[in-house]
């Protein structure tokens, strides 16, 4: 596959660079000479940059699929990888053409908020599903005699909040409910993105969205206020669960997959408004930067993403899954047994590794072997079933609550009013 990989790949974006190297040469031809001297090296220089992410990317992607024999973890890792030739095209798009900045922008703070979410479930999925997550959770719980009295919190089954969070925070319990908590806290985030997108489509029709003007009257600031709680409420979650998480996590290397991910995700935003609030002070001066005012964004992301597909073949490596089955074997009896604070049972360690239900049946699946489009589908279809029931999810557990307050305002209102 590895060589095939490359093939289509490489003809697949060869077809893709000739379409998108006709669109810059239809953007340059309605600049000056001397305009497109300036406007053609950073394009130029770009489109390398984004020619290598999206090699490598679709390489990487390809072989996944050809070694797709633990899907519940693969469907959401290649929607993590999916994440750099998303951030580079609609980038690149955007600099060829700045009519259509605002669209690729939508589209890539929108895939944000997604990758965001698949990050999360790849995490679960390494874990064993949401069932085991939570029993690993609560194991950690369990304190007996001999657990040191400086132990991290987390040994006690209690998450402590740092400041400024401990002073509206109450600490979370480990179990159900800190796992409900961070499920709910990163799926609001992709809700709010795509309603904030939506918003923002409907204001820039009417002309008041205001990209990148720090103005009472326009509507860009007040859903970037928005987005930027939201998004750091996400990530907040995300580092609780990974923090919880990390050991039992160390076969997969979650550090390097956490700060590549992160990386990512809030450089992107941050430089964003950083760049865009530094033009609305007029700190940034200059022909050239006038000229790349609306795109300097976009090009320094085409940069970003290609280093980022560099990493992502070492930090998402399809190697583990060729190599057939993956499992944990002694980790999760260990981890028990080190909580309880008790030898471990050389009957049930050897009795984990035996082949399980669990893995006959997934063996079983491996010896049916999906094919490419099998794959796909089950990547699209499978994938977005547990899109659809996390939303329901939390947006029940939002509007609940929500119901209740408005349902106790106006109680209180009713109760005042008889006064």
């Amino acid at each position: 596959m590895g060589w095939r990989g490359a093939f289509y790949s490489s003809l697949f974006l060869l077809t893709l660079v000739e379409s998108s190297s006709r669109s810059e040469k239809i953007s340059l031809s309605n600049l000056g000479a001397e305009e497109a001297v300036e406007f053609s090296w950073p394009v130029f220089s770009a489109s390398i940059f984004v020619f290598v992410a999206l090699v490598l990317s679709v390489y990487l992607i390809f072989e996944h699929l050809a070694s797709y024999n633990q899907p519940e973890e693969q469907k959401f890792l290649i929607g993590l990888i999916l994440m750099v030739p998303v951030y580079a095209l609609e980038s690149f798009l955007s600099l060829l053409n700045s009519d259509a900045a605002f669209n690729c922008e939508v589209i890539r703070d929108c895939y944000e908020a997604f990758a965001l979410y698949c990050f999360e479930r790849y995490l679960i999925a390494c874990l064993g599903g949401e069932e085991r997550t939570i029993q690993f959770m609560e194991s950690q719980t369990v304190v007996t005699a001999s657990t040191p009295l400086l132990e991290d919190a987390y040994s006690y089954g209690v998450v402590e909040h740092p400041f400024p969070f401990n002073w509206f925070l109450k600490d979370w319990y480990l179990g159900p409910k800190f796992y409900h908590a961070v499920k709910i806290g990163i799926v609001q985030y992709m809700i709010l993105k795509m309603i904030c997108a939506l918003l923002a489509m409907i204001l820039q029709s009417f002309g008041v969205y205001g990209e990148g003007k720090f103005e009472w009257r326009y509507g860009y600031p007040y859903l970037a206020v928005v987005l930027n709680f939201s998004q750091t409420w996400a990530l907040y979650c995300l580092l609780q669960f990974y923090a919880v998480t990390k050991d039992k996590l160390e076969p997969i290397r979650p550090l390097a997959k956490f700060l590549t991910f992160k990386s990512i995700v809030f450089l992107t935003w941050w430089q964003g408004v950083a760049i865009a609030f530094l033009f609305s002070l007029g700190a940034l001066k200059g022909s050239l930067a006038q000229e790349l005012q609306t795109r300097i964004q976009d090009y320094i992301i085409c940069i970003e993403m290609g280093v980022a597909a560099v990493v992502h073949l070492y930090v998402f490596p399809a190697a583990p899954y060729k190599r057939g089955e993956r499992c944990v074997r002694n980790v999760a009896v260990m981890t028990n047994y080190a909580s309880l604070g008790t030898p471990p049972d050389p009957e049930e360690v050897q009795d984990c590794e035996r082949t399980t239900r669990m893995s006959m049946d997934r063996h079983y699946e491996r010896e049916k072997r999906l094919n490419f489009p099998q794959s796909v589908r089950d990547v699209v279809l499978g994938s977005g079933e547990i899109i659809v029931d996390d939303m329901k999810y939390t947006v029940s557990h939002v509007v609940e609550p929500v119901e209740r307050g408005i349902a106790k305002i106006n109680k209180t209102f009713h109760q005042i009013s008889k006064m």
